[in-house]
């Protein structure tokens, strides 16, 4: 057969074998392919105790996370408090500290090797606080030395106060179940007045949570009675490094008026960071002062009615002293920057607390 004739009969059986040789030579083997990322990521939350009349959770503080996605080989869980977990099963548990309720976003992000997705969720828990630390002062005489310490001294340390500072049961004494804090209109150590100022420091400090603290106010002009707390490390870090925070301060010469403010480097003396409310009585009857304290804020209230809440826009170490621990100081002082003038006929005046209660 004509050598021409047979390659044109062929040519189509040729041309086919060709296309394939280059199909096979330009597909790609599965080594060759994007390895395929997670996707398909579900997550879901439950509060433990959540039920229709307690959609926030039995008190516990408990959750349990649950999720799962295609082709994922682990996970990684922030709980939105600045705490994350990491996790090859489909499902965390985890326990909330601190008290009241709160309100958190979870962040899951679902892992295959470099190549992840992410989902969140939002949720409101509350947190029963437990008692942690008290006082009630049930036993007469001096207050308990393994809780309180004093601090000795005239002048306030810069409040321009008027009274001297002893350890004297005259100032400072338990009786008939309350702590009395006393100032004297008297002579001593070259102060026209004393009192006490007593504080747990080096004996009970704590990081987050609530107190409470029971108490009845003196009467007259220029008393200065005080509920506050200061950064342990003050005495390194100087303040206002350290952060203070008042939980409460009364004017005698604005009878009512409860004042609470935060003290912080970019804040302090005449601080812009306070609040106050007025209450009825307060020199003639117990009311409860306290200050819930965790790592997003600071609120302040009387008998449960919040009347202040420091949540500084941007949390550094100049708004925001506070993720260190703190300790507790109780005292009345007389006149000074906050106090102001006292009155001629004042001769004494004294703060009854019935008990301080610290709970996480």
């Amino acid at each position: 057969m004509n050598t021409k004739k047979l390659y044109d009969k062929l040519r189509p059986f040729y041309c086919l074998i060709v296309a394939f040789i280059i199909m096979g030579c330009s597909s790609s083997s599965p080594e060759d392919e994007a390895p395929a990322g997670p996707s398909n990521l579900e997550v879901t939350v439950d509060i433990l105790g959540a039920t229709p009349a307690t959609p926030n959770g039995n008190g516990s503080g408990n959750i349990v996370v649950n999720f799962s996605a295609s082709n994922a080989t682990s996970y990684k869980v922030n709980f939105g408090n600045g705490e994350t977990r990491e996790t090859t099963s489909n499902s965390i548990s985890y326990k909330y500290s601190g008290s009241g309720t709160q309100t958190y976003q979870i962040f899951v992000s679902a892992y295959k090797g470099p190549l992840f997705i992410s989902s969140s969720k939002t949720i409101t828990i509350y947190i029963t606080p437990g008692l942690v630390w008290a006082d009630e002062f049930n036993e007469d005489g001096a207050p308990d030395a393994s809780k309180w310490g004093y601090d000795i001294g005239a002048g306030g340390w810069g409040n321009n106060e008027s009274q001297f500072y002893t350890s004297r049961p005259e100032n400072a004494r338990i009786e008939n179940g309350v702590l009395k804090i006393t100032a004297i209109k008297e002579n001593y150590e070259g102060a026209p007045f004393t009192s006490a100022r007593i504080n747990t420091q080096g004996k009970f400090s704590f990081k987050y949570g609530k107190v409470e603290v029971r108490a009845k106010l003196p009467e007259g002009g220029g008393t200065w009675p005080a509920i506050w707390m200061l950064g342990a490390n003050f005495q390194s870090l100087g303040w206002p490094a350290s952060g203070e925070i008042d939980i409460m301060e009364h004017k005698g010469n604005e009878p009512g008026k409860i004042h609470s403010a935060i003290h912080t480097p970019s804040s302090y003396g005449a601080t812009i960071n306070s609040g106050s409310q007025t209450v009825s009585n307060v020199t003639g009857e117990f009311h409860v002062y306290a200050v819930e304290w965790t790592s997003q804020k600071i609120a302040f209230s009387v008998d449960g009615v919040v009347h202040y809440t420091y949540m500084p826009a941007v949390k550094n170490s100049s708004t925001w002293p506070f993720d260190a621990p703190q300790f507790i100081i109780l005292n009345v002082a007389m006149g000074g920057n906050f106090g102001g003038n006292i009155d001629p006929g004042f001769t004494i005046g004294t703060m009854e607390i019935d008990y301080v209660r610290v709970y996480q």
